[in-house]
């Protein structure tokens, strides 16, 4: 009777764990994200509420800017199709939230890579899409070419930022008085600056050409040259899923080889049928790594139709091609002077 009990009692205990699990394993964080994002059909995509360049809406509400092109290459290379995003914008206090509960698959916004957003808040950056630091803007009639001419001073910044303290550290390093004017919001500061309140306008240099374009007079502006800290800003998703983790990461790396190898949207097709080893590794012509992540054969024959490579996206964005008109710089490739450096796919 003892074991017979007992087997009654196990199989009664399965049947009625059965549903649960096949309830948990409905649910698309168990699946893997790129699983959810197939089987919803679009990629989540969480981006800034409006930064020329980088991620901004038009009047009819298409986005454009760098942010935005790592976001078409992901839905390029899982559905071939860039088109299918949907685009979160998000606060600079909201935008972590969103990624951790699972509203955003990934977010691709102006947010700085440091120690402890890569560990304390359970998320993962994934590479680094654009060199920036802290700079300083002025008015040209001033005649100041140098931050070191900037002694007495008075600097409007946004509180709440690590701005604050950037400025503190940079003034005091150089033995310079200053005053500090700070707002509560990027919009707030732009308006103190430009009524007069200060003589300096201070936030990351890519936010502050992208300010300068909502000035009555941009041309009155000029970004000085100095940067004074550390802002590396590139993708991030949470912590727990290494082959999304691997397809956001080698999406950035696979734009970034294809400026190395000059491969362009006019001529990927073309550049697809070499015979050069690193070239077939890449088009999926020689092994099969598109599909160790998860993709296909082709994954980056479909991102570079969908966005050209890093340098195409940089120009048309915040380059040369832009009204931004912001000098590659740091973001050069690594031969060519700068820091831009991805793995090679092989």
């Amino acid at each position: 009777m003892k074991r017979v009990s007992f087997a009654l009692i196990s199989a009664l205990t399965a049947f009625a764990v059965q549903p649960a699990l096949a309830q948990a394993q409905d649910k698309p964080k168990d699946r893997g994200t790129l699983q959810g994002v197939k089987d919803r059909g679009s990629l989540s995509c969480g981006v800034s509420q409006g930064l020329p360049g980088f991620s901004s809406p038009d009047d009819k509400g298409n986005w454009t800017g760098l942010d935005v092109d790592v976001c078409r290459a992901l839905a390029a290379a899982i559905f071939n199709d860039s088109t299918k995003v949907k685009f979160v914008p998000l606060s600079a206090k909201d935008r972590f939230t969103a990624l951790q509960s699972g509203e955003i698959d990934v977010l691709s916004r102006n947010s700085t890579w440091t120690l402890s957003r890569d560990t304390s808040l359970g998320l993962n950056y994934t590479g680094i899409s654009y060199y920036d630091g802290q700079g300083f803007m002025i008015r040209k009639s001033l005649k100041v070419n140098s931050a070191l001419e900037l002694n007495s001073a008075s600097i409007c910044v946004q509180t709440g930022t690590t701005n604050e303290q950037n400025v503190s550290d940079y003034f005091k390093g150089n033995n310079m008085k200053y005053e500090l004017i700070a707002f509560g919001t990027a919009d707030e500061t732009l308006k103190a600056y430009e009524s007069g309140r200060c003589d300096v306008f201070t936030s990351d240099v890519s936010q502050l050409y992208a300010e300068r374009l909502k000035l009555a007079a941009p041309n009155d502006h000029a970004v000085l040259p100095e940067v004074i800290s550390k802002e590396p800003l590139g993708p991030v998703v949470r912590h727990g899923d290494d082959q999304w983790f691997d397809i956001v990461k080698w999406t950035l790396f696979a734009m970034i080889n294809a400026e190395e190898y000059a491969v362009t949207q006019k001529n990927v097709d073309e550049m697809a049928k070499s015979n050069k080893p690193e070239l077939k590794r890449i088009f999926g012509t020689d092994g099969n790594l598109g599909e160790q992540l998860g993709l296909t054969k082709d994954w980056v024959t479909r991102i570079i139709k969908a966005t050209g490579n890093y340098g195409e996206s940089f120009d048309r964005n915040v380059g040369a091609g832009s009204k931004l008109g912001i000098a590659r710089g740091l973001n050069k490739l690594w031969n060519q002077g700068g820091l831009q450096y991805a793995p090679p796919i092989r």
